[in-house]
């Protein structure tokens, strides 16, 4: 029988979990890379920069979806889904890997603005997550929407010869559609168009800044 986690037990979990998430090459991945075994076509420099720039926005988008997982864990019940929960965080976790060794492969670098953007994403799951689960799962599929939403039109803006970035996006795409829809099987409401246009806002800033920075 597992011992029940103290308070101090959980406090040091979520540290290192955002450890993992911020500090740069410390996340480490479940499943293998998807890219193993496929070889790039030739690219230009400012093709290698592109990528980088487009897998600096994914990788900063795993982070938000780190803490959006963690902040609905610190608040939300969801005592019937936890198990799911848990697993689709650790599945984020490898898009975080992966997208930190793609982004290494092209000499790229993670976000200067992670810290922020997590402290934000921390927030709004919590906040969610006080709000009900029905609300704390919309939230998930929502967000997961979104998200396939950007890897969709990523893996259109690649460049042609970018093909270790495009197989990483299409089983990050692949995961993101599961969690949309197990958080809506699970009793996630639909949020309505408005709220969704709103989400897509703020996403379109996060993209913007992230990319250069």
């Amino acid at each position: 029988m597992s011992r029940q986690l103290s308070r101090t037990d959980n406090l040091i979990q979520q540290f290192d979990t955002i450890l993992r998430t911020l500090v740069p090459h410390a996340a480490s991945a479940s499943r293998a890379n998807p890219a193993v075994g496929t070889q790039d076509a030739e690219m230009t420099d400012a093709e290698r920069r592109h990528s980088a720039g487009l897998m600096r926005i994914n990788h900063t988008g795993e982070v938000c979806a780190q803490a959006l997982y963690q902040g609905q864990g610190a608040t939300a019940k969801l005592h019937e889904t936890r198990a799911q929960m848990e697993q689709a965080a650790a599945e984020e976790i490898d898009h975080l890997a992966w997208c930190d060794e793609r982004l290494r492969e092209l000499d790229g670098r993670t976000s200067y603005l992670n810290p922020a953007f997590y402290a934000a994403s921390f927030g709004m799951g919590a906040l969610a997550g006080k709000l009900g689960d029905h609300i704390s799962l919309g939230f998930v599929a929502a967000t997961e929407e979104q998200v396939g939403r950007h890897l969709d039109d990523h893996m259109h803006e690649l460049p042609h010869g970018d093909r270790r970035s495009r197989a990483v996006l299409k089983q990050m795409r692949t995961d993101e559609a599961h969690h949309e829809r197990w958080a809506l099987e699970a009793g996630g409401s639909r949020f309505p168009m408005p709220l969704k246009l709103g989400m897509r806002v703020m996403s379109k800033v996060m993209t913007k800044s992230v990319y250069q920075l």
